[in-house]
């Protein structure tokens, strides 16, 4: 069984009332907001649509069947 390290931004921990952060292949860093039920986008302050996110679930489902 392997395993892949993602790159890490060092800038970016816990927050109160956020789970996360959670890390992408592409390098975005999102948390999730449990109260909104959405993943939200510290570089941006915006919330990300669902579609977007299915994008980004895929691709770590990508790197783990190759």
């Amino acid at each position: 069984m392997g395993y892949t390290v993602f790159d890490r931004d060092i800038n970016f921990g816990p927050r109160r009332g956020l789970e996360g952060p959670f890390h992408y292949p592409n390098g975005r860093v999102l948390y999730y907001d449990a109260r909104e039920g959405e993943y939200w986008d510290p570089r941006t302050d915006w919330f990300v649509p669902s579609d977007e996110i299915a994008e980004l679930q895929n691709s770590i489902f990508d790197i783990v069947k190759s």
